[in-house]
C-alpha cells in the first residue's frame, strides 16, 4: 500500500480491510493534520469518526535526499505495545489502532483539534505547571518501568539510531557539509565557525555519540522535543516514539532540557527539572549535561532547524553555554572573531 491523500477510494478500501470501517463507510476526506519531519501522515475523515494514519518511507519525508530506514514504523509500534499496559503513560498517547508491518504503516487514533508544541519556540509562549509535570511524569515512568529484559534487534532500532547520530554528532560540527547557516539566518555561519573548529570540541561529540549508540537497558523515547508534545483539548499528549531504543535515561531528558533552554521557558522548569523529573538509581549527571549541550548544538548550527524567536547573539550565548556543558570554553574565541 502507497499511501495517497488524493486517491479515497483506495484508502477506503484499506481501512476496510483493516477493519476499522465498515464495507459500506468510506473515507471521504483526507488532510495533512499538521506539520511532520519523518513520515507521510494524514488525517482520514469518515461520516462520524476520524483516524490519523502515518507510513514510513525509505526517507525523510521533509528531506527526501536523506535516506531513513521504513523499519521506524514497526520500533514505533513497538514502543506502543511496550507500554500498552501501563496506564499512566498510555493515557498520554494517542492509541495505536493498527500496524501493517509490510507496509509500514499505522493507523492511530485522532486527538482531534490539537497542535504540537512548536509554538513553545515563540518567545511569548510558556508551558503550564501542569504540563509540565505531565512532561516528566511520562519520562519517569517509562525510564522507572521499562527495562530491557533480553536482546531485541527491533528496539535496539540500529538503522534509524545511525541516522539519527549522524544528525547530531558529526554533521554541524563538520566545517564544510554543505549547509549554508547564512539560508536561516544571516551570520550564522560565521558564528557556527568557532564551534565547527573547535577539535576538543569534535572530540567531546565524538566520545559522546559512542555513548548514544551503545545499547543501554532503559526504554526511550528517542525524541523528547516540543514537535513530539502535542496540546489537545483533553491535555499534553505524547505521540511519535519512532526515534525509541534501549538505551541511557540521561539522553531523554537531556534533549528535554536543551529544547525548554531553546524556547526560553521559566528558570524554575529548567534549573528545577529534577523538582518534577525523578531521577532513576545511576543516573549520571556529567552525561546528562553533555548530551544536553550537544543537542542545542545540533539544532543550532545542524540541519535539523526549529522555528526559534532568537537573535543571533542568543543564539551564541546558547552555543556557548552548551560547549561549556561539554567541558569546552569556547566564549573567547567567540569574542575574538566578533
Amino acid at each position: 500500500m502507497h499511501l495517497d491523500k488524493n486517491n479515497l477510494p483506495a484508502l477506503s478500501a484499506y481501512l476496510q480491510n483493516l477493519g476499522l470501517i465498515g464495507p459500506a463507510e468510506t473515507v471521504f476526506a483526507a488532510e495533512k493534520p499538521g506539520e511532520g519531519n519523518m513520515n507521510y501522515t494524514l488525517r482520514l475523515i469518515v461520516a462520524d469518526k476520524t483516524f490519523i494514519i502515518k507510513q514510513a518511507r525509505p526517507y525523510v519525508e521533509k528531506y527526501p535526499q536523506i535516506p531513513a530506514p521504513p523499519q521506524r514504523a514497526l520500533a514505533e509500534a513497538g514502543f506502543y505495545e511496550q507500554i500498552k499496559n501501563s496506564h499512566a503513560l498510555s493515557k498520554l498517547m494517542p492509541e495505536l489502532l493498527a500496524t501493517d508491518a509490510e507496509s509500514f504503516i499505522l493507523v492511530m487514533e485522532d486527538l482531534g483539534n490539537a497542535k504540537d508544541g512548536s509554538f513553545l519556540y515563540n518567545s511569548a509562549a510558556v508551558l503550564s505547571e501542569h504540563d509540565m509535570e505531565d512532561l516528566c511524569l511520562f519520562l519517569t515512568g517509562l525510564h522507572s518501568r521499562f527495562k530491557k529484559e533480553k536482546a531485541d534487534e527491533l528496539m535496539a532500532n540500529r538503522a534509524l539510531r545511525l541516522l539519527n547520530h549522524e544528525h547530531i554528532f558529526v554533521y554541524p560540527l563538520q566545517e564544510e557539509n554543505g549547509f549554508d547557516l547564512d539560508t536561516i539566518q544571516p551570520g550564522l555561519q560565521e558564528l557556527s565557525m568557532p564551534f565547527k573548529r573547535n577539535e576538543a570540541l569534535k572530540q567531546q561529540a565524538t566520545e559522546l555519540g559512542k555513548k548514544y549508540l551503545a545499547d543501554g537497558d532503559t526504554l526511550l523515547h528517542g525524541d523528547y522535543y516540543p514537535g513530539s508534545w502535542l496540546f489537545t483539548q483533553q491535555g499534553i499528549k505524547i505521540i511519535d516514539p519512532e526515534f525509541c531504543f534501549y538505551g541511557t535515561p540521561e539522553f531523554d531528558v537531556a534533549v528535554m532540557k536543551a529544547h525548554l533552554m531553546m524556547a526560553g521557558q521559566p528558570d524554575h522548569f529548567i534549573t528545577g527539572l529534577f523538582e518534577y523529573y525523578n531521577k532513576p538509581e545511576g543516573f549520571d549527571d556529567e552525561l546528562f549535561d553533555a548530551f544536553t549541550g550537544m543537542e542545542i548544538i545540533r539544532r543550532i548550527i545542524g540541519l535539523a532547524q526549529l522555528p526559534l524567536s532568537l537573535t543571533l547573539q542568543q543564539k551564541g550565548q546558547l552555543l556557548n553555554q552548551a560547549a561549556l556543558l561539554l567541558k569546552e570554553n569556547i566564549d573567547q574565541e567567540y569574542e575574538q572573531s566578533h
